[in-house]
């Protein structure tokens, strides 16, 4: 394999030089100036090796150091400790655990989870419980070679994520993420006559164009609405990295220290990792995430400041970078059958938080009292600055009023507690249930345990029980 060697475009506040070898395994020769090269090499294309590089990175050149790789924020003061219920796979098709959760209770006694399933040959796997505490498997949305035909599939290609079951009507439907041909993220539809199947999924999705996360929501008349997340974290890191490398002086005004120094060693490796698969590229650019997440605002403060000096162009990148800063979630009416959408999209969350960073996602509704519960997961999935947060509102499209401070965030235990459901237990109570990573083995494809803990509704709060 031909050695690729790539440097940092001058006008950058540091000049690295990298020799790059991308196969079989990543290998890398770093220097920094006249300094003395360095050589790395990756254990493998995975999440973690990737983190374990950047780490060593961060070490040798005085770059930002991966979030996975330090302590996670104190846990929240006074929450009951989190409830394993699942934490290990109970068949050898379950790759990745239990990311995602989707617990619902389908009659007296009897519940389903649905988890996230990647690039599995067996997409969605359906889990069944009488008391929430043992597990079987009982099959999957779409067995081997049964995925829609639209969909992406194969190994470290496909991503087949957060799937949700829900009765409508005298259908249980399915909601999902999964990559069209494209690569782009798009959501679909399934629908059966009982919770377990067999699905037969809609010919097309019902809405594409970078989309993740859908949650299906029936209001009090019975009418269903479709929740999701317009993905443009997905888009700016790689805005932003082409607009520094045509422009590389603003790194200095857009970042300091580290930051800036990572900045512009991301900046050489940027004309190979424009290529990437999606989820690898976000793993090369994962620091340069953090950086800016860290002070979100800011960062789009000083952005703006410099566009009078930008050019057309760049401007319009610029613009459609602060734009997809702001992450934002969509309600909009889904028709009685489920195969198309009613009205217009409505805003009903962004991130405005300082805990939630770059994104909030993996929405969750309950109807209560009179009033519409959501919680959501905000920050990086795979750190442990992940965590839950919560709303109120009088009606399914808001506007919904948010909790100021973090519900819900890691532990000693448990790191990055995310994408949350709730069910009625047994004991005519609900919980809620999210996934986990053990304490450092945060990341795309680790393990993600099932976690449970009750709560109650108290008027317009979400409290711990």
């Amino acid at each position: 394999m031909e050695t690729l060697e790539l440097s940092t475009p001058e006008g950058a506040p540091a000049a690295f030089t990298v020799a790059l070898r991308p196969d079989p395994r990543l290998e890398l020769r770093v220097s920094e100036g006249e300094g003395p090269p360095r050589h790395y090499r990756l254990a493998d294309q995975g999440h973690a090796a990737h983190l374990d590089l950047f780490a060593a990175l961060a070490k040798d050149f005085g770059l930002r150091l991966p979030l996975s790789r330090e302590t996670p924020p104190p846990s929240s003061p006074g929450p009951p400790p989190l409830r394993p219920l699942l934490t290990e796979a109970v068949s050898p098709k379950i790759l990745y655990g239990y990311g995602d959760p989707c617990v619902v209770r389908v009659g007296e006694g009897d519940y389903r989870l649905l988890v996230t399933s990647n690039d599995a040959p067996d997409a969605f796997p359906i889990l069944t419980s009488s008391d929430l505490e043992s597990w079987r498997l009982t099959g999957f949305v779409f067995p081997k070679g049964q995925a829609p035909a639209w969909t992406l599939t194969g190994p470290d290609v496909s991503d087949f994520w957060a799937p949700e079951l829900h009765r409508v009507g005298g259908e249980w439907w399915v909601c999902f993420t999964a990559r069209t041909h494209d690569r782009t993220l798009a959501i679909g539809l399934a629908r059966a006559a009982a919770p377990d199947g067999p699905f037969l999924a809609d010919a097309a999705p019902i809405i594409g164009g970078g989309v993740i996360d859908a949650h299906i929501l029936v209001d009090e008349a019975g009418a269903p609405w479709l929740i999701w997340k317009q993905d443009d974290n997905d888009r700016w890191p790689r805005a932003l990295m082409a607009l520094l490398h045509g422009r590389p002086q603003l790194v200095s005004v857009l970042f300091t220290d580290v930051d800036a120094r990572t900045a512009a060693f991301l900046l050489a490796l940027w004309p190979w990792a424009r290529e990437l698969e999606p989820m690898r590229q976000f793993f090369v650019l994962q620091t340069l995430v953090e950086a800016v997440g860290e002070d979100l605002g800011g960062f789009a403060l000083w952005l703006s400041a410099t566009r009078p000096q930008l050019s057309e162009a760049e401007a319009a990148r610029a613009d459609d970078i602060l734009t997809a800063l702001r992450t934002r979630i969509f309600a909009q009416r889904l028709s009685p059958d489920g195969r198309g959408l009613e009205g217009e999209p409505v805003v009903i969350l962004q991130n405005d938080l300082p805990w939630e960073g770059h994104l909030i996602e993996g929405v969750w509704i309950t109807r209560e009292g009179g009033r519409y519960h959501l919680i959501y997961a905000g920050n990086d999935f795979s750190t442990g600055r992940y965590g839950i947060g919560a709303g109120v509102a009088d009606a399914p499209a808001g506007p919904y009023r948010k909790r100021a401070e973090v519900f819900l965030r890691s532990t000693a235990d448990w790191w990055g507690p995310g994408h949350p459901s709730v069910a009625t237990g047994p004991d005519g109570h609900p919980h809620m249930f999210l996934h986990g990573f053990r304490p450092g083995e945060a990341g795309y494809k680790a393990f993600r345990a099932l976690l449970t803990t009750p709560i109650r509704f108290d008027g317009d709060a979400l409290a711990f029980r």
